[in-house]
């Protein structure tokens, strides 16, 4: 614990243990990291491969990916009846700008093609083009800037299922 500690200061990464009994719970029960993942891997590491831990990892990641993404979409409802959500791109884009955004889901595989200006003005593009950029993008960019939490998502799990869903940390 003392060891990772020093590591993992400062930072937000959620923690995967892969360890057998009886060191699985003598870790679990002094360690001080927040993020320390509440599945564990309970195999002997020493006898994975990378690929194999990767792997192993990788599943307790993927649940902890779908809780926070429960968390968000019911936060998202929450905040509906305040006025502190959006998923219109033109409304996202100005919040953005401006620092309003906490939280962001966008779908990772669509591109909207346009610009935003210093405003937070969306202008649309007819298509890809030097003068342009992904709209969704920017407005994630912006959003990353002023300190929200950006998730790229599929479109089926974005409240709405448009390009994009915040929520904003005031009515904007």
């Amino acid at each position: 614990d003392q060891a990772l500690r020093e590591l993992l200061a400062g930072r937000d990464l959620p923690l995967v243990l892969v360890a057998t009994e009886p060191m699985l719970s003598i870790y679990r029960s002094v360690q001080s990291y927040a993020r320390l993942a509440p599945t564990s891997v309970t195999t002997n590491p020493d006898s994975m491969s990378d690929s194999e831990l990767a792997a192993a990892a990788r599943s307790v990641l993927d649940e902890l990916f779908v809780a926070e993404l429960a968390g968000i979409k019911a936060l998202f409802e929450q905040r509906k009846g305040e006025r502190r959500t959006t998923t219109d791109v033109a409304q996202a884009a100005r919040a953005a700008t401006f620092g309003a955004v906490q939280k962001l889901l966008v779908d990772i595989d669509e591109v909207l093609p346009g610009t935003v200006d210093e405003e937070g003005k969306v202008t649309r593009a007819a298509g890809p083009s030097a003068a342009s950029y992904g709209v969704v993008d920017e407005i994630a960019g912006r959003a990353l800037l002023t300190g929200a939490r950006v998730l790229g998502v599929r479109r089926e799990d974005i409240p709405g299922g448009g390009s994009l869903a915040a929520i904003l940390r005031y009515p904007f």
